[in-house]
């Protein structure tokens, strides 16, 4: 694929009209100029040549304006009438309509409805048709401005190559079209999963609309940089911009790797879930080893950055789980959400949990007793709530931690969770 973006330019760089230009240009450039050895029989081969390599390099030189300079939407006439001007010429100096000329009049006009984007279409399809009809009124009327062949075996020859010529020139044009469209619909599906789930994509294409969904074991992950607006008044924008987009770009891996959906974020807050929108008993582990590892991250970052001389962000982050209700509402930047009283006590716990440490409520303690090493807090009293019960996860359990690092799991650890038999045998 590298040596085709080299030549038409890159989904990621070029605008799909860019492209399409890139290649008609291109492509036509280079048949005209192949279209020499066609001609060379003929009688009046001089002028025919002249015509196939005149517009042959005259085409590849719009496509290097466009390739190169980046000029292409101004040459769209240019080159449309460069198309005319010549097939124009080889009607009346090879055959007219006799020698299959009137062929390539369809291929043409695809090829201006392909590039057309902003021009008035009415207007490109009057001057086609307005060419297209001029050049058989000339001929039915004046027959002698049209340059015959010397024999049938030639006309035969011709018109055959002709027709051949424009299957194969169409053919090219269809797959060029639809290898571009094609390319423009991965785009636009990357785009729209980098912002919706997959399932709920997939709603979203085939119901122009997501329904809200309840479910009923899930687990919500939140956190937020303690101390962030301190720090951030000694940075820069760009500088700011930067340091967050690293640390969520590590977020984004994680929650991938632990199986979380990516929620949204708010400033230098972020919000992840389990268990939404895809279903499974495992979110509470799922949810405490991310932020385990949004922990162990943000303390090597700020290691790291001590050894500079700068000052860093300290991570605190809450865990809740529960019920609570998903999906997509409105219809104007719509984005994937959750809401519910779960939602609402995560955040709690966050603004209220301990700094550097990852904070659970009771309902997510008793779901991971059995692997983590928890240490008490008691009840906290929390904003606009009753008092709840909380924990902090100080790491795994002897049996499952790994000897040099007691927040990563071992090998037999590692393996059972993957499997999912280690919350079998639990469950039992």
């Amino acid at each position: 694929m590298k040596w085709i973006y080299l030549f038409l330019g890159d989904p990621k760089k070029h605008s799909l009209e860019h492209r399409l230009f890139n290649t008609v240009s291109l492509i036509n450039g280079l048949l005209n100029l192949l279209g020499v050895f066609g001609v060379l029989y003929l009688e009046n081969y001089q002028i025919l040549i002249s015509l196939n390599v005149g517009s042959g390099l005259l085409m590849l030189a719009m496509y290097y304006l466009s390739r190169v300079k980046s000029i292409y939407f101004s040459l769209y006439w240019p080159f449309n009438l460069t198309i005319l001007f010549y097939l124009a010429s080889m009607w009346f100096f090879n055959g007219g309509s006799v020698g299959g000329n009137h062929y390539y009049l369809i291929p043409s006009l695809v090829i201006a409805l392909i590039l057309i984007r902003n021009h008035n279409i009415w207007v490109v399809y009057s001057i086609y048709i307005g060419v297209s009809a001029s050049l058989y009124i000339a001929e039915y009327f004046h027959r002698d401005w049209i340059v015959g062949y010397a024999n049938e075996m030639d006309r035969y020859l011709d018109a055959g190559g002709n027709y051949l010529f424009v299957q194969i020139l169409t053919g090219i044009l269809i797959f060029i079209l639809s290898r571009n469209l094609n390319i423009e619909r991965k785009k636009s599906e990357t785009l729209l999963l980098n912002i919706l789930p997959e399932s709920i994509a997939e709603e979203l294409k085939r119901e122009a609309r997501v329904i809200p969904k309840r479910y009923e074991v899930t687990s919500v992950l939140f956190c937020d940089m303690a101390g962030f607006t301190k720090i951030a008044e000694k940075m820069n924008a760009e500088e700011l911009v930067g340091e967050l987009d690293t640390i969520f770009r590590e977020f984004d891996r994680l929650c991938k790797e632990y199986k979380l959906e990516k929620i949204k974020t708010i400033g230098d807050a972020y919000m992840a879930v389990g268990g939404v929108p895809e279903e499974n008993q495992t979110n509470s582990v799922d949810a405490v080893l991310c932020g385990l590892m949004f922990q162990q991250y943000m303390a090597e970052q700020k290691e790291i950055r001590s050894l500079h001389g700068r000052e860093f962000w300290e991570i605190r982050l809450g865990i809740h789980s529960g019920p609570l209700v998903a999906g997509v509402v409105g219809t104007d930047k719509f984005a994937y959400d959750v809401w519910g009283d779960t939602v609402n006590t995560a955040s709690r716990l966050e603004s209220s949990g301990v700094i550097g440490e990852v904070n659970i409520s009771s309902q997510v303690f008793e779901e991971v007793k059995f692997y983590f090493e928890c240490e008490p807090r008691g009840f906290v009293s929390i904003k606009n709530k009753a008092d709840i019960e909380m924990y902090l996860v100080k790491g795994f359990l002897p049996e499952y931690a790994d000897p040099n690092n007691s927040k990563m799991p071992n090998a037999l650890f590692k393996r059972l969770y993957e499997s999912g038999a280690l919350f079998t045998s639990s469950d039992e």
